[in-house]
């Protein structure tokens, strides 16, 4: 399948979204962010394909992983196309020179460098298409976030915002300004989780140029969205998403479009912050499929115009 062919597909992904929003179908809209919890570790393009094709997915592999779980794809399933990543190696030039002016150089030093060339289509199965072995258990929340908490606010603190407690803020939950996030006193461990999320959502998403192109309701709806994905990924029980949703791009795809990216970005680059280290989870839990690294350093977040991530699918 070429590669525009893919594009197209994407595209009509989105176009589906905004078809069902002009039709009063909300519930697509909690259906693509549930998507985007669940596979948070996968490109914009292909979160959105996923989707399209099949909304209740909840865990993708390819064939020959499922095989070395032990699962088979049942007779007659379709596959899920996404785009996967082709990387090539290629000799650099600055090491090709070093090596001929100075033999004693270190087999290390003349290895290949390892690039991304391209994009394919693949076709992955979710696990509800499968049959064979029983899966380990991954560990579900349930709505307790402990751990989850507290990285939370490792992760706030490495974006370099100070927060702070107060009970004048009432009657709201959560305040950020300029670097600075308040929290309301006394809530409960999930709702000050999810607050915290909506407001650190604010300072990665509307700093800068990005927070005089977007509207209030733009970014309280957005913030919104974020928390959303991530405490559907860690568990926690949510209400359907947010109905401002279907105001907040006045039947502009691209407008719609640029947002969702914007949320799916950021809730992954928050998800990955807030993740356990590798020696607090069970080896027995099976390694998240997705096919990106997450950083949980310092973030910019995308430009209002649309232009796709370095590290994502090109569409």
């Amino acid at each position: 399948m070429k590669l525009e062919d893919i594009k197209n597909r994407t595209k009509d992904a989105v176009d589906y979204l905004v078809q069902s929003l002009e039709s009063g179908h909300s519930e697509v809209l909690t259906e693509y962010l549930g998507a985007m919890a669940r596979f948070h570790t996968y490109s914009f393009g292909n979160v959105m394909l996923i989707a399209r094709q099949k909304p209740d997915a909840t865990n993708v592999a390819g064939i020959r992983a499922w095989n070395s779980l032990g699962r088979f794809v049942k007779r007659g399933e379709k596959g899920i196309l996404i785009l996967a990543p082709m990387v090539g190696h290629r000799r650099s030039r600055q090491n090709e020179i070093a090596t001929d002016i100075d033999t004693e150089n270190t087999a290390d030093e003349r290895k290949p460098v390892s690039q991304l060339i391209g994009f394919r289509a693949v076709y992955v199965f979710d696990v509800s298409q499968t049959e064979g072995k029983e899966l380990p258990m991954l560990t579900e929340v349930q709505g307790d976030v402990s751990g989850y908490r507290e990285r939370l606010f490792d992760f706030v603190q490495s974006q370099g915002v100070e927060l702070s407690y107060s009970e004048r803020i009432a009657p709201a939950k959560g305040l950020s300004h300029g670097g600075k996030i308040t929290l309301l006193s006394g809530m409960n461990p999930a709702e000050e989780f999810s607050t915290l999320v909506h407001e650190i959502a604010h300072e990665m998403l509307h700093r800068g140029n990005r927070r005089t192109l977007t509207t209030k309701r733009v970014r309280e709806t957005e913030a919104e969205a974020v928390a959303f994905v991530v405490c559907k990924a860690v568990g926690l029980q949510t209400g359907t998403a947010s109905a401002d949703y279907i105001q907040l791009w006045h039947g502009d795809a691209n407008l719609l479009r640029e947002s969702l990216e914007a949320v799916q970005q950021t809730a992954a680059l928050i998800l990955g912050g807030i993740a356990p280290k590798p020696e607090q989870i069970d080896e027995t839990q099976e390694p998240n499929p997705g096919n990106s690294e997450l950083d949980s350093g310092s973030y910019s977040p995308p430009p209002i115009a649309a232009s796709a991530p370095a590290e994502s699918v090109p569409f």
